[in-house]
């Protein structure tokens, strides 16, 4: 039997380094090539060693898919194309790659400029990996080559985000990369079609939460930051510089307008300016109320917030600060965090989703001490606070997508193993299928039964729906009499006159008999007779014949009667019936071998 096996070098039971192997139909495809948050060492990146020990990756590899751009799932992209070594097709959406490598040189040099390090992709390996990449539309099947064939469908989460479905023959996967089912303020919800994947692979950083209303959520969001300008605190708000700090940049300018609030917004960073610009040049990604308002004005050109200099940090008195990256695990947001962090006045809002290992993760679980770079400890005394405004679907959300795609099989990666264990068994009980979570260098093997399609002729549905059979129903499987004939590696079902035309073949007639020995001390014409009465109470919506020669006729079966040479008491019955009326034959073979009823 075919299989499909599904192997997570990253992502496997954990959030970060996002990868995994697929090997569908002798096919062998790698989802995802993410760098990991939580550490600085050799477990920042995916494991490529696993692939091969030694040689390059295009040997083994037919193509890499990316489904967007956040570094969790490209960073390590540069590192294995031109380091490891991957000339292959490197798919994804035209936002992702125009906003991959910015995001990617702004990472190279917050980790080789600032903190020095040496093993470690180059600028120009950036431009020469992009060079490798084949931009992906929506809804467009690309064909990687003869057999194997990706199609992209919306993921919201972020701009340029999508779900893959790959095929080879009748196997499929889907993968959703990360996802929102729920619309927010600048881009749309996921959807997927009806595709019946043999597998679904799914992230489940959410696996066991299901969010309050967005409402609620933002009001929140505005009271605490409201408070805290008015008691002259300073807000802290790290950010990814793509996705949330567009969210709620459009939620604070409202608000500020409305309240007409006087304290500085500031955002840190020139990826902004370049995020904006593609947000513009991307606006078909966005929602349908942003591209409706874009005509009279464009919501990404806010009147209150204002580019960031790192000098403002010391300034007095109240202020709002998006700064990247949004874990506080580098970067501006960490610089600003140091200096703030000692005041009780000031706040920190964590908008996301925060990795083990970083800074954000740990002051979110209540670590008031930390230890800094050079055996510095830096005392935490602003407020933290924490709001899910993340772009992830929560559990209510994954479950709407099963119900949307009804894949044969669901697989759980980008989430803590005990929440995906949770929302593992949710998913088996409700759904009746398997559900799986290999952890990192793990495997899951899933036989697939694959369905062969075949094409039915007109003359053949026409005379079903002239048998009165039932209206064919997609959802119910019925069974259809007629030949098999397959043309230029196309199979088609037709009528058996239909095929021997097509063939050229002469038409030959093939009849089953059967004997049945019946007990009965009537003459061979009565006992005839009495079968002839017996079934015509039985079979109420059949033609029945009792013809002169002594014969009676149920659709094309014949059944005749003769008297045992050696018992004139046992009759003994000939049944013959041509193979159209197999079913109805061997019924009543079976029902004569009873006997008749006494009362005839």
């Amino acid at each position: 039997m075919p299989e499909i096996k599904v192997t997570p070098l990253g992502a496997g039971q954990d959030v970060g380094r996002s990868c995994i192997l697929v090997s569908i139909g002798g096919k062998n495809i790698m989802l995802d090539c993410g760098m990991h948050m939580g550490y600085n060492d050799d477990r920042r990146f995916p494991d490529f060693s696993y692939i091969t020990q030694n040689g390059r990756l295009t040997d083994f590899l037919d193509c890499v898919i990316i489904s967007h751009f956040h570094l969790d799932h490209c960073g390590a992209l540069p590192y294995m194309s031109e380091m490891v070594g991957y000339d292959g097709p490197i798919y994804m959406t035209h936002p992702t790659k125009a906003i991959c490598p910015i995001l990617l040189e702004d990472f190279r040099k917050i980790t080789v400029d600032k903190k020095g390090e040496t093993n470690f992709f180059t600028s120009q390996m950036i431009k020469d990996c992009m060079k490798k990449v084949v931009p992906l539309n929506l809804h467009q099947t690309v064909q990687v080559d003869d057999e194997l064939e990706i199609k992209a469908y919306y993921a919201g989460h972020v701009l340029g985000a999508a779900m893959v479905q790959i095929k080879v023959g009748s196997e499929s996967v889907v993968y959703t990369g990360d996802y929102n089912m729920t619309p927010d303020r600048h881009l749309g919800a996921a959807w997927i079609d009806k595709c019946r994947p043999d597998i679904l692979i799914s992230e489940s950083t959410y696996a066991t939460t299901i969010r309050d209303s967005k409402r609620c959520r933002e009001r929140d969001f505005l009271k605490k930051v409201h408070e805290s300008i008015e008691r002259g605190g300073k807000v802290l708000i790290p950010v990814f510089a793509l996705g949330r700090a567009q969210e709620l940049c459009i939620l604070l300018e409202t608000f500020w307008e409305r309240m007409n609030l006087k304290a500085p917004i500031y955002f840190s960073t020139g990826l902004t300016e370049k995020a904006n610009h593609y947000y513009k040049l991307f606006i078909t990604w966005t929602n349908q109320k942003i591209r409706k308002t874009f005509v009279q004005r464009n919501m990404f050109e806010f009147k209150h917030i204002k580019a960031f200099d790192r000098s403002y940090a010391d300034n007095p008195g109240p202020m709002v600060v998006f700064a990247t990256p949004g874990m506080l695990h580098a970067g501006q947001s960490l610089q600003i965090f140091k200096k703030w962090a000692g005041n009780e006045k000031n706040m920190v809002i964590m908008p996301g989703y925060c990795v083990q290992g970083t800074i954000g993760h740990k002051i979110l679980n209540g670590q008031r001490k930390l230890e800094m770079e050079g055996r510095a400890t830096l005392d935490v005394k602003l407020q933290v606070e924490y709001m899910s405004f993340s772009a992830h679907a929560d559990a209510k959300g994954i479950m709407q997508l099963i119900r949307m795609a009804e894949p044969r099989n669901m697989l759980l990666v980008h989430g803590e193993a005990v929440k995906m264990e949770f929302l593992k068994g949710k998913i088996e009980q409700e759904f009746s299928i398997d559900c799986y979570m290999p952890a990192n260098g793990e495997t899951t093997t899933v036989t697939t039964n694959p369905s062969v399609p075949v094409d039915i002729s007109l003359n053949l549905l026409k005379r079903e729906m002239a048998l009165g059979g039932p209206l064919p129903d997609p959802k119910k499987p019925r069974t259809m009499h007629g030949t098999l004939i397959m043309k230029e590696n196309s199979l088609k079902l037709v009528s058996s006159e239909q095929a021997l035309k097509e063939l050229g073949l002469n038409e030959h007639q093939l009849r089953f008999t059967c004997r049945v020995q019946l007990h009965d001390p009537h003459s061979d014409s009565d006992t005839l007779h009495r079968i002839y009465t017996h079934l015509k109470s039985v079979l109420k919506g059949y033609t029945i014949q009792h013809l002169p020669d002594g014969t009676v006729i149920v659709e094309s079966i014949v059944i005749k009667v003769s008297s045992s040479a050696e018992d004139a008491n046992t009759k003994v019955l000939l049944l013959s019936w041509s193979y159209q009326d197999e079913d109805l034959g061997s019924f009543l073979s079976a029902l004569l071998k009873k006997g008749l009823p006494s009362g005839l």
